[in-house]
């Protein structure tokens, strides 16, 4: 068969799409909302016969990009209400007493839990656990961080709802006309392959990682509120107090001026002090120490204003705990800087260093307030307890302080019935999950286990524009036949061999993919290709439909691959390397298993 012109270009426009994704030099946003822009308007310049150009907008509305969301926004449920934490808290008891035991339990019921809950709030939920385990034990999280990631990730092939990969090529291959897989169709098959998997990640994995400097174990300046007195006679007195923070020649951060009986002060350049003002400060105890000495000023505790500060007296920061907060991309700060943003101030937190994988090293602190931030850096905080709750449940950060509670309310099991009803409604068959989803939403919503903001913040951007862009690209090629072209080029290639290796080299070529471009792009181009080849091999479709679902979710060799590599790596202090000394391994070990296995419960 010969390709038309418009299929040459949509073509042509996949490469360059897909070399972007692997490229990493544009946001994911840009090059889906560019591939829409670009499918949208050549089409409708250029028409053809069997395109409408404003089909391409189906995808906002397509069953799996609703099915997604409503997903996400349960997964956020579960979050916010705690519904998870009893076992959260059962499992970092485990750790610090049998922590290879415990270790076996996480990989197991992280595996379990991915199946039918975003694989993104379960790592979230449990690297503080993780991490805080290695802290305690005086070790590297390195050791148990990756295995937990590919895990969750082993288990998210289980069902129908584990990834959103997963119901992208279930919708697109029903909507070509392949029998729809039911919720846990094909979960024998992942259960099987994951035995082997989980054993790897058990007892190989962690020999295969060198120990790393996590950044997050690293020892960081105390930064301590204080109250300076400015004493008669002393500098500070009847200076303005920008004479008197050029006198103190660092950085001071002033938080409140108060006169006599609780006046508090604009904290203007011009203000001219006066003896007994009383300036509320935040610094570190050998900066204080020094600032009250420049200005002649007496130091005192911030919750202790009867004794300055001295050998009986000392600075203590019982009230605040230092954290480590992931930057994720739910967040305001991605993609924006702590100076815009006034973060510290908003939140009354001080902002003591940044980290980002990668980095020769930790950010310099006089830098951080204009670093443009990314997913995945890591900022280390210091703030009162209240400060850190409130940067979990309004800052869309991952919170990774090991002392942090997580929350718990008493709607927690009532969020959890929910989910359970959800995912029974789907796997017996009551409605589709897509509406069983959104139903789910509107329980939680009902039940104020969720209010809107937390429901808004649960969606990302990225993803729908992602996964509209990807369905719009899949059918721009099915509709021009260039599917049916690339899979009688697939089989050209790779005709003569047994149909197993056919699905062997089919599933290979997703991996490949998926580690360097984006999953769901790969899935939705590679479904419609799947259903070509086994229409011109004359074999079943449903196996290599698996086989392209399951390769698009063996994300394990490069940290781009997926995006909770990112989350664990910044964590965790991985390099590019350690993605692949543990990964490649586990593709091999999976892709075998896999070839093996879906030919026998899902024959050619």
């Amino acid at each position: 068969m010969t390709l038309d012109a418009h299929a040459l270009a949509v073509m042509a426009l996949t490469v360059v799409a897909f070399a972007l994704f692997a490229s990493d030099r544009l946001s994911i946003e840009t090059i889906s909302f560019g591939v829409l822009v670009a499918l949208t308007a050549g089409f409708q310049v250029f028409p053809h016969p069997a395109v409408v150009a404003t089909d391409f907008f189906f995808g906002f509305g397509h069953e799996a990009l609703v099915a997604i969301c409503a997903l996400m926004i349960l997964g956020r449920g579960l979050a916010v209400t705690g519904a998870l934490e009893p076992a959260a808290r059962l499992l970092a008891r485990l750790l610090a007493v049998q922590p290879g035991l415990a270790m076996l339990g996480v990989l197991v019921l992280c595996a379990a839990a991915s199946g039918v809950v975003n694989d993104t709030p379960i790592v979230v939920l449990m690297m503080p656990v993780l991490v805080g385990a290695a802290l305690r034990a005086k070790s590297s999280p390195a050791k148990t961080l990756l295995p937990m990631n590919y895990a969750v990730l082993i288990g998210g092939m289980g069902t129908t709802i584990g990834t959103s990969t997963n119901l992208i090529v279930v919708a697109i291959a029903a909507d070509l006309g392949v029998r729809r897989f039911e919720m846990f169709d094909f979960i024998h098959v992942t259960a099987l392959a994951a035995v082997g998997g989980i054993l790897y990640l058990w007892l190989v994995l962690p020999r295969l990682i060198p120990e790393r400097a996590s950044p997050l174990g690293d020892a960081a300046p105390q930064v301590f509120s204080a109250v300076l007195h400015v004493g008669a006679g002393g500098f500070a007195d009847g200076k303005s107090l920008a004479e008197a923070q050029k006198k103190a020649g660092a950085p001071l951060r002033l938080t409140r001026i108060v006169r006599g009986e609780g006046l508090e002060l604009a904290r203007l350049p011009t203000l001219t002090l006066r003896a007994g003002d009383r300036l509320h400060v935040r610094a570190g105890a050998k900066d204080l120490q020094e600032f009250a000495a420049l200005l002649g000023a007496k130091l005192y505790k911030a919750d202790d204003l009867e004794h300055p500060v001295d050998d009986e007296h000392p600075l203590k920061a019982d009230d605040q705990r230092l954290a480590e907060v992931v930057v994720t991309d739910a967040s305001a700060l991605r993609g924006s800087t702590l100076r815009a943003t006034r973060f510290g101030e908003f939140y009354d937190v001080i902002i003591v260093g940044l980290h980002r994988a990668g980095a020769p090293g930790a950010i310099g602190r006089e830098d951080i307030g204009e670093v443009v931030l990314r997913a995945g850096d890591v900022l280390l905080v210091q703030g009162g307890d209240e400060a850190i709750a409130q940067l979990r449940r309004r800052a869309r950060l991952l919170v990774l302080e090991q002392a942090y509670e997580l929350p718990r309310t008493e709607r927690a099991p009532l969020a959890l019935l929910i989910l359970v009803a959800v995912v029974a409604a789907a796997a017996l068959k009551f409605a589709p999950i897509s509406i069983a989803a959104l139903g789910g939403v509107a329980a939680m919503l009902a039940t104020r286990c969720l209010d809107w903001e937390d429901a808004a913040g649960a969606l990302s951007t990225k993803v729908i524009l992602l996964i509209a862009s990807s369905l719009a690209l899949g059918a721009a090629l099915e509709r021009t036949g260039a599917t049916d072209w690339l899979a009688a080029q697939f089989v050209g290639a790779v005709g003569a061999l047994p149909a197993e290796w056919v699905l062997a080299l089919l599933m290979l070529l997703m991996a490949a993919f998926t580690n360097f471009v984006s999953n769901a792009a790969a899935a939705a181009v590679g479904t419609p290709i799947a259903v070509g080849i086994a229409a011109q091999l004359g074999v079943s479709p449903e196996p290599l439909v698996l086989a392209i679902m399951f390769g698009a979710n063996f994300a394990y060799v490069t940290p781009m691959a997926y995006q909770t590599n990112v989350l664990v790596m910044s964590a965790a202090g991985y390099r590019f390397a350690d993605f692949l000394r543990a990964g490649l391994p586990l593709l091999v070990l999976m892709l075998a298993s896999y070839s093996l296995l879906l030919p026998r419960f899902f024959p050619l």
